[in-house]
């Protein structure tokens, strides 16, 4: 895969977690993977004091997988900042979470969401998924130009 381009990943779940390694390295998804634990963190990361956001040479991640049930700032919370902001409203945002239920799948496209994946519980079928959101988002996907002011 593209190493260059990072991935952010919003997880809670410290077992979901190592799959979602596990499942990136079995797949040779080289990429590097910045995890952040809960909703305040990501958007720390984004726009804290040392946030990326702030910075002319950022590394913006190329894909956020994000979890919608997070402590702290939802993942939905999360990404209506995300999409509010000039600087993050492009990011492709991938809602990788176990619910199932409707209202989180609208209310994850009504606040801007790329994709909702629910995460398939058996490893192979997640390694499987994750492989295809690697090969999607970092390979094939076409993302905006870094510089938007076209």
């Amino acid at each position: 895969m593209i190493s260059n381009k990072r991935i952010l990943l919003v997880e809670d779940n410290p077992d979901d977690v190592e799959l979602t390694l596990r499942a990136f390295k079995k797949n040779n998804i080289l990429n590097e993977v910045i995890v952040k634990r809960d909703g305040a963190e990501a958007l720390d990361f984004f726009f804290g004091k040392d946030g990326v956001a702030g910075k002319k040479d950022n590394g913006m991640p190329s894909v956020i997988l994000l979890d919608l049930k997070l402590p702290k700032i939802d993942g939905l919370e999360v990404l209506e900042k995300l999409r509010a902001d000039e600087r993050t409203k492009l990011i492709p945002v991938v809602i990788l979470t176990s619910s199932k239920e409707q209202r989180d799948i609208v209310s994850g496209y009504k606040f801007g969401c790329n994709s909702y994946i629910r995460k398939p519980v058996d490893f192979n079928q997640f390694a499987e998924a994750v492989r295809q959101l690697g090969l999607y988002w970092l390979i094939l996907n076409e993302a905006p130009p870094k510089d938007k002011g076209l």
